[in-house]
């Protein structure tokens, strides 16, 4: 069975994508995983970070092709789950693909419509909730499953998590993402609380398939765009203002979501590693359509750029090789 990692924080602009895509290249190429990035995200930056633009038209423009879109629509008609599952693969990025698709924004006032059934015990609402957690079981050919959802704390990220086995917070180091922790935590606890009592007010669990939902940990948080100089002996540190902040999300995350989403015993800290402002590498990383430690001199590297590349991908992984060991995979 594919180990499911949901990339989730309810603040945008924390750099989630980036670091998922980056994450799930260095995974595969590294230590040669089965990795499928499911974007389930209605803007779809994740389809867009790793396909270029003849296929992103391909995948909106024509009837044959395969998203996210034909796993709900069959649901939202009240036909059950779909029976078709089709992937593509990211040429650069190494690893295979279920495209988001803009209309997965409608799927959110079925799946809030449906979650007030649900947790009434409701078998259509409960079906409803599940389907991605349905979806995974077509995805046992696969080592990792990574879902990229966006920044909400939506219906359709709470039947995200309730596929995953674990969730990584990417973060910004703000005030804004100590508070982003707070509201995670506080949103989090409810709905288990209401996912319990409807779990325990329908008539048969098993029939609904209420065994497919997951019992979501927390591997960590990995901090991101930070402001990096070189200390005395050569060694780069977060500038002061940032580091102060740094400092309060272990003991915040530590009474918050360590309660709510309990993460593996053998985890003492919850910071998977920093990313420090990589600059003109991301847009560059974008319009190649690669990962950034994958960039070459015919993606536009040049001279110091190059040492920074190599850089990159010590950088990402350390907070693939975090993840994987925290996840038992490695």
């Amino acid at each position: 069975m594919a180990t499911s990692i949901a990339f989730f924080n309810n603040k945008g602009g924390v750099g989630k994508t980036t670091l998922l895509c980056n994450v799930a290249a260095y995974t595969a190429d590294e230590y040669k995983l089965r990795v499928l990035v499911i974007d389930a995200d209605p803007q779809c930056n994740a389809t867009q970070y790793m396909f270029d633009d003849r296929k992103l038209t391909y995948f909106y423009d024509e009837t044959s092709s395969f998203t996210l879109q034909n796993v709900i629509r069959p649901l939202s008609l009240g036909k059950g789950y779909s029976k078709e599952f089709n992937v593509s693969p990211s040429p650069r990025f190494g690893v295979d693909v279920l495209p988001g698709d803009p209309r997965l924004a409608l799927a959110e006032d079925l799946l809030a419509k449906d979650w007030g059934a649900a947790i009434g015990g409701d078998p259509r609402g409960m079906r409803t909730t599940l389907m991605f957690a349905e979806l995974m079981k077509r995805c046992e050919d696969y080592d990792l499953v990574f879902f990229d959802v966006g920044p909400s704390l939506g219906s359709i990220n709470r039947s995200v998590l309730l596929a995953s086995d674990y969730f990584v917070a990417p973060v910004s180091i703000d005030i804004f993402s100590v508070k982003a922790i707070d509201n995670i935590a506080a949103w989090m606890s409810r709905w288990r609380k209401q996912w319990i009592s409807g779990v325990e007010n329908v008539d048969d669990p098993d029939d609904v398939g209420t065994n497919l939902a997951r019992s979501i940990g927390f591997l960590g948080y990995a901090s991101q765009h930070y402001i990096a100089k070189a200390d005395a002996f050569g060694t780069k540190r977060a500038v002061n203002a940032y580091e102060k902040i740094m400092k309060q999300f272990e003991s915040i995350v530590s009474s918050n979501l360590s309660t709510i989403a309990p993460p593996p015993s053998t985890i003492t800290r919850f910071l998977l590693g920093s990313i420090p402002n990589l600059h003109s590498l991301i847009p560059m990383s974008q319009t190649a359509r690669a990962p950034v430690f994958d960039l070459k001199a015919s993606d536009g590297v040049r001279g110091a750029h190059f040492s920074k590349v190599k850089g990159a991908r010590e950088t990402f992984g350390i907070v693939a090789e975090e993840i994987l060991a925290r996840a038992g995979l490695k």
